[in-house]
C-alpha cells in the first residue's frame, strides 16, 4: 500500500501546475431585472454546469482553456447564448427576457423544489454524475450527499443495492423518473438493478431530505429522488464507454443522439451491458439495459416519448454471514448450499438466482399557454416480470400444497424440490401539473392516478427428487392484488417582497389495496384496505443582504403499509403518520458554499424494521407507536485556489423509538426509549480534489458511518460496528482531433483496505451481516465523438 501511494504521489507531481479557471456571473430578468434563483447554465460543449442560487449567482469549475457557448435556461424565458472565450477566470452578466418558450425541463418542474423554497435539498447535475458513474449501481453515485448511507449485497455496489437518508430506508423514500413514480406499488421499494446504468441516461438529479414537496407515487418520509433523463440534445454526438476491473467487472456502454433536426426533432439511444462476479462467493450480476428517447419542440410545445428498461440475472446473496463465519470466510455466501446429513456444504445449486425484467414507457406533453403558464401531462406503462429460483432441501411435502407419498411401506413427507417464485405485474397511470407565475407569486396545481393491477404473485416446482404426477409445473401457490393511488395537491409561493418568499403546499391522496389467495407458506389470505391522506406543509424563506437564505418549514405526511407489513403481521397494520420540521441556512458563492440544517421528524405508529427478513429476504416490519428522528446536517465546499477544492458534509442525529415494548427470551416484558434500527448517530462524508493539470482531477473521497442496531431493542450485542472508509478517483480529460472528449479515469474502492460491514439484520437474538470488498479498482474509458 506504501509503494502504490507513492506511485500516485509521484505521478501527480509529474503533472505541470497548468491552472484550471471557473467562469461565474448572475443571471436576472430583463424587466424587472430580478435576479433569476435556480436558472441552468452549461457550457457547450462539454457537460460542465451550474444552477444559480437564490440571488441569481452561479458558478463553473475546473474549466480548461478553449472557447465555449454558455447556454443559460430559465422556464417561461427566451434561452441566452452567450460566446465565451475561457483563457482566464471570467465573469459574465445575463440577462433573459420573457417569452412562449421553454426547455426540457418543466417535465419536472411541478414536483422539484428551487432556491426559494424552505425545504432541504441537493442537486447534481450532468457533469456530477458522469464523473462519479463507473457503472455501479445509482445510489452509489448519491453516497456523497448528506445524511445518506449505501450498502450492496455482493459487497461490490453491482447487483442489488440500498440506500438509507437519515436512517429511512428505500420504503420510505419516494423516487421519480420524470415525475413518474418508481417505488414499487407493493413493497414501496426501489429496485435499481431492475434499470442498470440508468445514470448515464440521466441529466440531473434532485435529492430532497425528510418529508419535501409535493410529488407523485408513494408519500416521501425520509427523502425523494427525483430523476430528470435526457431527451435528446441540440448537437449529434456518438459515445461509447468502456469499464473494468476487480472480481471480473466489465461494464460497456454505447449511446449516440441525433441533434436537433429541423429545429424541431431529436431522438438519442443507449445500449449498456455491465456483469461481475462479485465479492461475496458467487454474488454475480449479468445485467443489460436500453434506453430511447424522441421528441418534438416547438417553441410553445415539447412532446416526448421516452422507453427504458433492463433485465437482471443475478446470484442471490441477500442471507448476509454471523460473527463466527465473518471472522473465518468473510465471502462466504449461504444461498444455494447444499448439506449432507452431518450440516456440511458438499456442493451449491448453480441456477440460485434472481431474475427480472422491466420495460418503461413514458409519454410527455408540456404546452405553453401563456407567457406565464405552462401545462404539462404524462401517460406511463410499466411491464415486470420475473422470479426467484430455489433450491428447497429436505422440503415438505405439505409446505407446497403436495400430497405424502407412499413407496412400498415407506411413508416420504420430505424431498428436494427446485422451485420458482414468480412476479408479474403491470403498472399504469397519468399525470398533470399546471404551471403559473404572477408577478408576486408562482403557483402549481397538480395530481396522478396510477394503477398497479393485475399485480400476480405465484410459485411453481420446476423440479423433484421423486417422480410425483404434479411436477413439474406444479404451482404450490398464488394470489394477486390490485392498487390505485389518486392525489391532487397545489402549491404556491409567495414573494411578500424581494428577499421574503412564503410556501404553501397541499396535497389529498387516496390509497386503495386489495390481494387474496395462497402465500408461500399455505395460508390463505384476504385483505382489502383503503387510506384517505391529507398532507399539507408551509414554509418561510428569508434572504440576507449578503445573499445567504434562511428558511424554515413544517410538513404532515402519511404513508400506508407494505404488503409485506400486512401478511406478516398478526395484527393489521396502521399507517404511519409524520410531522416534519425543517430550519437551516444556506449560501452559495463563487468560491463557498455553505448550509446548515435541523430536522425533527416526529412518527406516530411508524412501522419500524424489526431485524428480521422474510425467505426472499425483504425486511419486516412492525406499529411502534411513538418515535422520533432528530438532528443537524452541515455541508459545504470551498475552493481553496484553482488547484484545490473540498467539499465535506456531517449529521448528528438522534433516532429513538418512544416507549418500546418487547418481551425477553425468559417471557419477561421490557418498555424502554430505544435507539430506532439502522439509524447511525454520526454519518460524514469528505470530497478533497486535487487539480494538478487543468484536464487532471485527483480526489481523496472519505465517508464515516458511526455503529448501528440490529434491532430495536438496543441490544448491545446486535449492533454494526462504525467503518471509515476511503476512495481514490483520478480523472484526465482531453480532446483529441476528431473527438469532442475523451476521458480516462480510474476508481480505487476502499483504498486502505478496512475489512467493514455496511448493512446487517439479526435472527433469533443472532446478527448477520454483508461484509464489502477490501481494496478494489475500476477502470474507465469514455470516448465522445
Amino acid at each position: 500500500m506504501l509503494r502504490f501511494t507513492q506511485t500516485v504521489l509521484l505521478a501527480l507531481s509529474s503533472f505541470a501546475a497548468v491552472a484550471q479557471f471557473q467562469v461565474t456571473g448572475s443571471v436576472r430578468q430583463h424587466e424587472t431585472h430580478q435576479p433569476l434563483g435556480g436558472a441552468t447554465v452549461q457550457l457547450l460543449p462539454g457537460d460542465r454546469s451550474a444552477v444559480t442560487d437564490s440571488s441569481g449567482h452561479f458558478s463553473v469549475t475546473n474549466v480548461p482553456r478553449g472557447k465555449y457557448t454558455l447556454l443559460v435556461r430559465y422556464l417561461g424565458h427566451s434561452d441566452g447564448a452567450i460566446p465565451v472565450d475561457v483563457t482566464r477566470d471570467i465573469n459574465v452578466d445575463v440577462v433573459l427576457k420573457e417569452a412562449p418558450t421553454f426547455t426540457d425541463e418543466v417535465v419536472v418542474e411541478a414536483t422539484r423544489a428551487d432556491e426559494r423554497t424552505p425545504t432541504t435539498f441537493v442537486n447534481m447535475d450532468r457533469a456530477t454524475i458522469r464523473g462519479q458513474d463507473f457503472g455501479q449501481d445509482l445510489p452509489y453515485l448519491l453516497n456523497w450527499t448528506p445524511s445518506l448511507v449505501t450498502t450492496s449485497d455482493a459487497g461490490t455496489g453491482i447487483g442489488y443495492t440500498g440506500v438509507r437518508i437519515r436512517g429511512s430506508d428505500a420504503t420510505r423514500i419516494n423516487v421519480t423518473i420524470n415525475g413518474i413514480p418508481y417505488n414499487d406499488a407493493e413493497s414501496l421499494g426501489t429496485f435499481w438493478v431492475d434499470i442498470p446504468d440508468i445514470a448515464s441516461s440521466t441529466r440531473s438529479i434532485q435529492i430532497q431530505r425528510g418529508v419535501g414537496t409535493s410529488t407523485n407515487g408513494a408519500g416521501a418520509f425520509g427523502g425523494t429522488v427525483n430523476l430528470q433523463t435526457t431527451i435528446g440534445g441540440d448537437e449529434p454526438f456518438a459515445e461509447a464507454t468502456m469499464a473494468v476491473g476487480s472480481f471480473n467487472t466489465r461494464r460497456f456502454t454505447v449511446s449516440a443522439g441525433t441533434g436537433l433536426i429541423n429545429d424541431h426533432w431529436s431522438a438519442e439511444a443507449r445500449l449498456s451491458k455491465i456483469q461481475s462476479d462479485g465479492y461475496i462467493d458467487r454474488a454475480f450480476s449479468d445485467l443489460g439495459a436500453y434506453y430511447f428517447a424522441t421528441n418534438y419542440r416547438s417553441d410553445r410545445t415539447l412532446l416526448s416519448a421516452i422507453f427504458f428498461g433492463g433485465r437482471e440475472t443475478t446470484y442471490q446473496s441477500w442471507y448476509g454471514i454471523d460473527p463466527d463465519m465473518m471472522n473465518e470466510r468473510r465471502t462466504f455466501n449461504y444461498a444455494g448450499a447444499i448439506y449432507d446429513d452431518d450440516g456440511n456444504v458438499i456442493r451449491y445449486y448453480d441456477n440460485q438466482t434472481d431474475n427480472y425484467k422491466q420495460d418503461h414507457t413514458q409519454l410527455h406533453l408540456s404546452h405553453v399557454l401563456s407567457p406565464s403558464t405552462t401545462l404539462s401531462a404524462a401517460l406511463h406503462y410499466t411491464f415486470g416480470r420475473g422470479y426467484y429460483e430455489n433450491y428447497n432441501q429436505d422440503e415438505s411435502f405439505a409446505s407446497l400444497g403436495l400430497p405424502n407419498l407412499v413407496i412400498g411401506d415407506s411413508l416420504i413427507e420430505a424431498g428436494d424440490f427446485a422451485t420458482r417464485k414468480w412476479l408479474k405485474n403491470h403498472f399504469y397511470g397519468a399525470t398533470f401539473s399546471l404551471l403559473h407565475e404572477g408577478s408576486n407569486f408562482d403557483l402549481t396545481f397538480g395530481g396522478g392516478y396510477h394503477r398497479f393491477t393485475p399485480a400476480r404473485h405465484f410459485g411453481e416446482i420446476i423440479w423433484g427428487e421423486f417422480a410425483l404426477d404434479q411436477v413439474p409445473g406444479q404451482r404450490y401457490y398464488e394470489g394477486e392484488s390490485d392498487k390505485s393511488d389518486f392525489n391532487l395537491y397545489g402549491k404556491i409561493q409567495f414573494h411578500f417582497t424581494d428577499r421574503l418568499n412564503g410556501f404553501a403546499d397541499v396535497q389529498w391522496r387516496r390509497v386503495a389495496y386489495t390481494t387474496s389467495g395462497t402465500d408461500d407458506d399455505q395460508s390463505a389470505y384476504n385483505i382489502s384496505d383503503e387510506h384517505n391522506f391529507f398532507n399539507p406543509k408551509a414554509g418561510l424563506s428569508y434572504t440576507l443582504d449578503n445573499g445567504g437564505v434562511l428558511y424554515a418549514s413544517y410538513a404532515i405526511a402519511h404513508r400506508e403499509p407494505t404488503r409485506t407489513d400486512y401478511l406478516e403481521n398478526d395484527v393489521r397494520p396502521r399507517p404511519e403518520r409524520m410531522g416534519n420540521l425543517e430550519a437551516g441556512f444556506r449560501k452559495s458563492t463563487s468560491t463557498y458554499h455553505v448550509a446548515v440544517n435541523y430536522y425533527l421528524m416526529r412518527y406516530k405508529d411508524q412501522l419500524v424494521l424489526t431485524g428480521e427478513l422474510d425467505n426472499v429476504g425483504d425486511p419486516i416490519r412492525a406499529n411502534v407507536g411513538e418515535s422520533y428522528r432528530t438532528g443537524i446536517e452541515l455541508s459545504g465546499g470551498i475552493r481553496f485556489s484553482r488547484w484545490v477544492d473540498w467539499n465535506v458534509n456531517a449529521t448528528w442525529s438522534r433516532n429513538r423509538n418512544v416507549d418500546y415494548v418487547w418481551e425477553e427470551g425468559d417471557g419477561t416484558t421490557r418498555k424502554a426509549n430505544t435507539a430506532i434500527i439502522l439509524s447511525p448517530d454520526w454519518i460524514a462524508g469528505s470530497q478533497l480534489t486535487f487539480h494538478p493539470h487543468r484536464r487532471v482531477a485527483v480526489s481523496l473521497l472519505s465517508k464515516y458511518v458511526s455503529k448501528q442496531y440490529l434491532d430495536n431493542t438496543q441490544n448491545e450485542a446486535l449492533t454494526l460496528d462504525a467503518y471509515f472508509v476511503n476512495d481514490l478517483r483520478i480523472t484526465w480529460e482531453f480532446q483529441p482531433a476528431g473527438t469532442k472528449r475523451v476521458e480516462l479515469s480510474l476508481l480505487v474502492n476502499n483504498l486502505f483496505d478496512t475489512e467493514y460491514a455496511s448493512n446487517g439484520y439479526s435472527y433469533d437474538g443472532v446478527p448477520y451481516f454483508y461484509p464489502q470488498a477490501g481494496i478494489n479498482f475500476l477502470g474507465r474509458v469514455a470516448v465522445k465523438l
